[in-house]
């Protein structure tokens, strides 16, 4: 199979909003609504400086999606990346994509002289927290809080 990563464009937004919709079926904390999905799809193509969106894809289909969404910390006192929605397409699971997916978001962002690089996963989600605990994340003893409006 002949596999590149790429960032997103808009002609990539009806896989990637499909994408959303399966990896927020499998969330605990959060629902799928297409709509919202594309709006903030859009929003972060048309926008780099606030995010990019890798695409990994593979005789021209989308197998998995990435986004980086950057932000600036004053403790580190530059640039960081938050790492979200990253997902493989359920048929393409277990073939070393997530893997090389994540290897080239991570270099990603050390090009984009981010500091940091930080995610959430499900508390309960043990897999995935073992597969990011391979690249070198850490458990923050920091606890997300959110006030939804």
């Amino acid at each position: 199979m002949n596999k590149e990563i790429s960032i997103a464009r808009m002609n990539d937004l009806p896989e990637l909003a499909n994408l959303l919709n399966d990896l927020f079926t499998q969330d605990i904390e959060f629902v799928p609504d297409l709509k919202k999905q594309k709006a903030g799809l859009v929003a972060i193509i048309n926008n780099p400086e606030f995010g990019e969106i890798l695409v990994l894809k593979g005789n021209g289909q989308i197998l998995g999606m990435v986004s980086l969404l950057y932000s600036i910390s004053t403790a580190l006192g530059g640039k960081v990346a938050i790492l979200e929605d990253m997902i493989i397409h359920k048929d393409h699971r277990q073939k070393g994509l997530g893997k090389e997916l994540l290897g080239e978001a991570i270099c990603f962002s050390k090009e984009r002289n981010c500091l940091r690089l930080t995610l959430l996963t499900d508390f309960n989600n043990d897999p995935a927290i073992n597969f990011y605990q391979q690249f070198g994340f850490v458990k923050s003893d920091m606890i997300p809080m959110r006030l939804v409006f």
